[in-house]
């Protein structure tokens, strides 16, 4: 199969090239990937400069394109430029860091599967619970799985698969189970700092886990050692509150 691989933490990220190492020999695997970090940009797409596109090797070999934009555009540009066939499996990762609760709205890895999504292409996000330390081996062959799953679930068109994987020792993960984004996110602060000039600078910093209350949701999943996979799409909607607000006096406009 042809196989997209894109990520957020850049073109030289090892868990890119982790993922790459396991599948290119058996398939046809392309990389196109931000040229450097593009982490917490959501879905942001580059509008206002050009995007420049470089060959990039490892060992002498190519190995990709490196874009100077976010995740979607690479997806964007891989699917309708580089490529000369449009991908049957994009694989966004993998990721350094969990993707979970309300911070996947931040993630430039999710983003670039859900790109895929839209694209009509199967698609899914990848990332490894650790920042620290990684050992990328056994996520990327559970991304094997990955693209089985993408190609035998019959998953409904515009949605991506968002996978968080424990950084544990298989033995102790407590299985894979199909999860809820949940509502859990960080308290953040800002560090108020000044530079050597006198100007003030802030450094966003402190992040502090909140507690997961949904019991199915993908944080709480994860915390307790399973593999998290969260379907997800584009569509913001808020179905529980549609009915309920069309029931109430909607806003005047007519003497404005």
């Amino acid at each position: 199969m042809r196989v997209l691989l894109t990520n957020d933490d850049g073109i030289h990220a090892a868990g890119l090239l982790a993922l790459h190492r396991e599948l290119h020999g058996d398939h046809e695997v392309y990389v196109v990937a931000p040229e450097t970090e593009m982490s917490a940009v959501g879905h942001a797409i580059t509008l206002t400069s050009p995007l420049r596109v470089q060959k990039v090797s490892k060992n002498e070999t190519f190995f990709g394109f490196g874009v100077s934009g976010t995740p979607a555009d690479c997806v964007k540009i891989a699917v309708q430029e580089l490529l000369p066939e449009p991908p049957d499996v994009i694989l966004s990762g993998i990721n350094l860091g969990a993707n979970v609760g309300v911070n996947v709205l931040y993630s430039g890895t999710v983003s670039a599967a859900t790109e895929g999504a839209f694209m009509g292409i199967k698609s899914a996000a990848i990332s490894l619970n650790t920042r620290e330390n990684p050992d990328f081996r056994f996520a990327a062959r559970f991304s094997r799985e990955v693209i089985r799953f993408l190609l035998e679930s019959g998953l409904k068109g515009g949605t991506a698969l968002n996978v968080n994987i424990p950084a544990i020792p298989t033995d102790r993960i407590t299985g894979v189970f199909i999860t809820r984004q949940g509502v859990s996110r960080f308290q953040e602060r800002f560090e108020r700092r000044v530079d050597p000039r006198g100007n003030v600078y802030y450094w966003l910093s402190g992040e502090m886990p909140v507690e997961e209350t949904i019991p199915d949701a993908d944080a709480k999943i994860l915390r307790e050692n399973g593999i998290s996979i969260t379907p997800i799409t584009y569509d913001l909607s808020s179905q529980d509150e549609i009915e309920r607000l069309r029931s109430q006096p909607m806003p005047e406009y007519r003497d404005l």
